[in-house]
Order: C-alpha cells, then structure tokens, then sequence
C-alpha cells in the first residue's frame, strides 16, 4: 500500500514552455528529497541562477543542483547520451558533482541515436507540409521508433553488447536506405555506432536503476517527491496545438507514464506561467506581437531559448489558453513568473476571449486553423513605471502590478500563489 504523501508536487508549464520552470523546480526542491524528470529529451531547457553564477540543465533533473537530493530521469525521457555525459562533465567542472548517488536512470528509458538526429534535420529541411520548428535533435523521430517497437533502443539494451551490435546493424542498414532514398543522404556508419554508444553503455550501467521500483520505495519511507516537467501543456502531442507541439505528453497527465508511478502518489499540481506570452517555433500565437512591443518584451525579458538561442516570438498574456492549460492539468496552484519584465509599459493587454468567424469561442480549441483564424478579444489594463523587481512582498509591488496579477487570477480561475520577479533563488514571492 503507498502511503498518500501530500508533499509531493508535479511542477508543469501552462503555455508554450520556456515559463521559468527549472527556476521554481529549483525553489521547491530546497525542501524535497527526490526530483524526477518524466518527460522530453535534450531539447529542453531549465535555467537556475545561484548568486551570480548561471547552470542550464537539458537532461538532468535541476535537483542536481541541490547538495543531498536524488535525482531520476524517468522513462518519460528519450535520452542523448552524448549530450547527458557533456552536461555531466561540464557541471563537474563547475563543482557541482553528478554521480550514481545522486541520480539514477531508468532502465526504460529510450536512448537517441545519431540517425534519429539525421532523420530530424533532413525532413525538417525538405519538409513540403511546412515546417513544425523542432531542435533537431532527434527527438520526435526517437519517440515515433518508440511507437514502431522494433526499431527502439534503451538503456537496458546497452548492456547486452552483442545483441546491442546486432540490432544497430540491423537498423542502421534499414535507415540508410530510407535516408538515400527520401533525403539522398550519404550512408551512416554502424560499427561507429555500436562503438560510441557500447562506450556509453559502459559508463552509464551505474546510473541505471528500477526506477519505478525506487519511487515506490520513496513514497513508502515518506520521501518529498518533485516531478519535473519540460516544456508545457500547449505542447504535449495529444492536447497541444498538434502539430506544432513536442513529441512527448508534457502536460500533467504525462507524469504517470513519463515517470512510471501511480495517480496517488502526486497530489499537488503547479502551474507555471509566464506574466506574458512566449512562443518558439512555428504554430499559431494568437496573441503575438510582432512589433515594439514584443520586441520590448523580448529584450526586457532575454527571450533566447536556453538550449538553441532561438529568439522567442513574444506577445501579451492569454488567459483563454492558460486556462485551458490548468483545467486540463489540475492545478491547484499557479506561479508566476517575469513579472518584472513589463515594467514600463503605458498599458498592457490580457486576451479573455477569441472570435472565431464573426463568433465568440467558448473555449480554447487546440486546432491549429482554427487558432490561426481566430482574432483575440483584448482588456486593457494600465502599467506600471515602478521596479517590480526591487520588491519582497506582494504588497510592494506597484498597485496596478498588483491589479495586473489579480485579473490574471480571476479569469484562469487559479490562485496564484508565488511572483517571481528576477533569475535569483532569492527574487520570489510567496502570497
């Protein structure tokens, strides 16, 4: 029997990544014993900033960061190796040790290979249908072999090195017809391959673990437990804004499967937004300005993507999505994050609503027409000129920054409970 642990919190994004998640998974895990990520691959990006010194992590948990605390990358993952071992190493030469007593993988998890990375930049490039704006990073095409079974590999296969080399044979010999004949790409080495990722095997067998087994046993000795998501509800693969989403289920209710644990064990679900809108890639963005705004917004909020340096498309808060985000996620709470950034504006806008072919939309649809059709129904709200920023408590804040929240609150339906209004551990407010 699993003890219900009321600690345990899922953190996921409301809108289209980049919220400032790894900032709050950072934040509540000073108080937690375990952080799990479950989902996504190295094209994700969480930034914590400690003092002056800033660490960006794509595949280990941000708990890494916290001396005492175990780490998990769940199942949910598609794992780089590569890109795991440079992270590994250069967080070592930084201080900050990552070893098997801090973090464990699972044996389910599946691993990225370098022709899933060919595949995705070579049908990204030709792609005729438009382009979705992925990482290439082989993410999508990791997954979709995941789907095709026969042609995935994971973590457990690494330590069986003779099948391990038998299977990479095998589907490299497969992918390199399929890449001559839709790309014209030149042949890919198998036998480098089986190497580099035997290699891999190697070093990685002592971080590999029964995961799933292990949470359980957490919960059972009443172990504080944080999952971890990467991107966002608008870009989980069933709820998002298909296709122009990621290639994992991001949203909360990928937490189960991604980290391999029952619906029990998670109670809490917070939400995090950004104050404003940010998207990257293709897709639609309802509210997006493309103009002196969102270039304002841009700057003031150093809108880059923190694994590809990508500039962000940015565009006013809309709470029809965000709310769609949360009633499908469960939140019970909601942080909210770069509030300081919209210092300085004469008035700022919040979509409450769209219209769709002369009719009002009763709620968010995640089609993409139908969201590249619809023109948002704005309320304007006043700015602010002081600095958010310089403030500790909820009632420092400017009073039309304060208004600015409370709106943003009533019309999600979600209390926002925490303000972050600057990159330090130290910059946030608790409500």
């Amino acid at each position: 029997m699993i003890p219900v642990q009321a600690s345990n919190t899922c953190v996921v994004g409301l809108q289209w990544g980049d919220e400032g998640k790894g900032k709050i998974v950072d934040f509540l895990a000073e108080d937690a014993d375990v952080v799990v990520r479950y989902c996504g691959g190295a094209n994700a990006g969480h930034t914590v900033r400690i003092g002056s010194e800033k660490y960006s992590t794509h595949l280990l948990p941000v708990g890494v960061l916290r001396p005492g605390k175990m780490n998990i990358i769940g199942n949910g993952v598609v794992l780089d190796p590569a890109a795991l071992f440079k992270e590994i190493d250069e967080f070592a030469a930084r201080g900050v040790v990552v070893t098997p007593a801090n973090l464990r993988i699972s044996y389910k998890t599946h691993l990225v290979m370098p022709y899933h990375m060919q595949e995705d930049a070579a049908r990204e490039g030709k792609s005729a249908g438009g382009v979705i704006g992925t990482t290439r990073r082989g993410i999508g095409p990791t997954y979709a072999d995941k789907m095709q079974r026969t042609t995935a590999i994971r973590v457990a296969d690494l330590s069986h090195e003779e099948k391990l080399k038998a299977r990479i044979h095998q589907i490299v010999g497969e992918r390199n017809k399929v890449l001559k004949v839709l790309y014209d790409w030149p042949p890919i080495d198998w036998q480098e391959i089986f190497e580099e990722y035997r290699d891999f095997g190697r070093r990685m067998l002592p971080f590999v673990d029964d995961t799933t087994f292990l949470l359980l046993e957490y919960a059972r000795e009443g172990k504080r437990i944080v999952f971890e998501g990467a991107h966002a509800a608008l870009l989980d693969v069933d709820h998002g804004t298909y296709p122009y989403v990621t290639s994992s289920n991001c949203s909360a209710l990928g937490v189960y499967t991604g980290a391999g644990v029952p619906p029990q064990m998670v109670q809490n679900f917070v939400g995090v937004i950004k104050a404003y809108s940010t998207r990257v890639g293709g897709g639609p963005f309802p509210t997006e300005q493309d103009n002196n705004i969102g270039n304002y917004i841009r700057d003031r909020g150093n809108e880059y993507g923190t694994t590809t340096r990508r500039p962000r498309r940015c565009g006013w808060f809309d709470a029809v999505a965000v709310k769609y985000s949360a009633d499908l996620c469960g939140v019970g709470s909601i942080v909210m994050t770069l509030l300081d950034v919209l210092g300085g504006l004469d008035h700022l806008q919040i979509c409450t609503g769209y219209r769709y072919r002369g009719n009002r939309l009763a709620y968010f649809r995640a089609d993409a027409d139908v969201l590249a059709e619809v023109e948002p129904i704005y309320e304007t709200l006043p700015g602010w000129r002081g600095n958010a920023a310089a403030c500790s408590s909820f009632d420092q804040l400017p009073r039309e920054a304060q208004q600015y929240v409370k709106r943003i609150e009533q019309l999600v339906g979600v209390p926002i409970k925490m303000i972050s209004v600057g990159p330090e551990r130290a910059a946030t407010i608790m409500r």
